[in-house]
């Protein structure tokens, strides 16, 4: 493959489906059979089926997330629908020449294996509900960093598993993180030990092919004191008529002095409901830093939450939300300031179009012990047309009075002066609207590895594509 090549990013790559036999593929909804299946198919211990059916338990008792006057309409989900566990009939391999080739088609043609060879301290790929792919290159390994999936991790490390596990996120916290306790599968495990700094990312790549599918990976990341990582996840399915559910979990934990950045690229397709849970939990001094991108999916839910529960301790946000015609883009970022001396920034940026909704929500919350905590929230929109909608609805609760705080939004559409500007420069007016487009989005491409960065602006094309005007 040619540098040209694998840059080159065109929308069939993302909507390539494969025929594929799948092992076991459970019936549409969710019973308590269902479960006892999952759990059996993957031979976990008792202590985890106990888990999975109080999570159960807990989701038919807890009713659908509130949604604000201004947020998405989830009554177009149906959850009876739902195929809650897709198995491919393939075991995790560490050799990706012996993944099943349609299979690997599809990662290949999303460039994973190239990324892994060029700039990758490894990798791992989940088709449907099972990983099927899973490297650590062995430098990182001798030095006692643990990169595998959720289900291997919870055998083969059981006891960092279990001590982590939805610990950070707990089931109790809304239905859907219920629904996820109740039936996980796959995801990815991090432990970085003390003082190891991996000097390269890692990376997952989560994929959906079937039809009204549920894809519910578990993340658990765990860095350990004065260590450091950097991980990024993809996610992409093709479009169906049928409503699709995403409905993963993120949980990081940051020790005294570490650091860890966790950056997402979501391109879902547009029928499904991105409804995904990330939390970080952050001790003295220790630094978490978000970066996520959301393309696509029908409606999306999502602000990651930092916790910070040592002195010292910093957040920093960076996000991207780009909404066109039947997407209701919902997300922001939480805070917590539990500690004294305790840092965060918050910088989202949205762009909206042919009627697409786009809604910044955040929440800051500082703590009476949280004394001299700076605060700066940033929210900044693009609107490229009449249609579209963007909202921005901050919320920050303050309990000391030697916090410092600043919060600035703005909104805007693209201006005839720039367009004429640009076009008196020879561009045309869809070369210079994108031009206006790509400024407006660089400090994301700027915080993304090269590959995402260069993905992130081909995506944004591709939705800009013939609706610039």
């Amino acid at each position: 493959m040619t540098d040209q090549e694998f840059w080159k990013i065109d929308a069939d790559y993302f909507e390539h489906k494969v025929t594929q036999k799948y092992e076991m593929q459970t019936a549409p909804g969710l019973t308590e059979d269902t479960i006892r299946q999952i759990s059996a198919d993957k031979k976990e211990p008792q202590w985890m089926l106990d888990f999975r059916l109080k999570c159960f338990e807990l989701y038919k008792k807890l009713p659908m997330p509130n949604t604000w006057p201004d947020g998405p309409d989830l009554k177009e989900l149906d959850l009876a629908s739902i195929s809650y566990y897709i198995k491919p009939g393939t075991k995790t391999e560490s050799d990706w020449n012996k993944v099943p080739a349609e299979i690997k088609k599809t990662f290949e043609r999303l460039g994973i294996p190239e990324a892994e060879r060029r700039s990758l301290a490894g990798a791992g790929a989940q088709f449907e509900s099972e990983v099927v792919y899973h490297n650590l290159k062995k430098q990182w390994e001798d030095l006692g960093v643990i990169f595998t999936d959720c289900d291997v991790a919870l055998k083969e490390h059981e006891e960092l598993f279990r001590k982590h596990f939805m610990k950070c996120v707990p089931p109790t916290l809304h239905k859907f993180a219920a629904l996820h306790g109740a039936v996980w599968s796959g995801g990815t495990f991090i432990y970085v030990p003390k003082g190891v700094k991996v000097g390269l990312p890692l990376q997952a790549y989560f994929r959906m092919n079937v039809a009204g599918a549920g894809q519910f990976e578990h993340t658990l990341i765990i860095v350990d004191d004065g260590a450091e990582v950097n991980y990024i996840e993809g996610c992409s399915a093709p479009s169906y008529t049928e409503s699709s559910l995403h409905a993963g979990c993120v949980e990081i934990f940051v020790n005294k002095g570490a650091r860890a950045r966790y950056s997402s690229m979501e391109n879902w397709a547009k029928n499904v409901f991105n409804l995904n849970t990330k939390r970080a939990i952050v001790d003295e001094d220790g630094i978490i830093e978000w970066v996520n991108g959301n393309m696509g999916s029908k409606t999306t839910m999502l602000y990651p939450c930092s916790i910070l529960k040592g002195k010292g301790a910093r957040s920093d946000f960076l996000g991207i939300a780009v909404a066109s015609k039947g997407q209701f883009q919902d997300t922001g970022a939480k805070v917590i300031h539990a500690a004294p001396n305790t840092t965060s920034t918050i910088r989202s940026k949205s762009i909206s179009k042919d009627g697409g909704i786009t809604t910044y929500r955040g929440l800051v919350q500082i703590a009476k012990q949280a004394a001299n905590a700076k605060v700066h929230v940033q929210c900044d929109a693009l609107m490229l047309d009449d249609l579209s909608k963007s909202n921005t609805v901050p919320y920050i609760d303050v309990d000391n009075k030697t916090a410092e705080v600043g919060h600035e939004a703005t909104v805007s559409k693209i201006g005839d002066e720039q367009l004429f500007y640009l076009m008196s420069r020879g561009l045309s007016e869809e070369q210079a609207r994108q031009m206006i487009v790509s400024g407006f989005i660089e400090p994301i491409i700027k915080a993304l590895p090269i590959e995402y960065a260069v993905e992130l602006n081909r995506l944004i094309e591709l939705e800009m594509e013939n609706a610039l005007g």
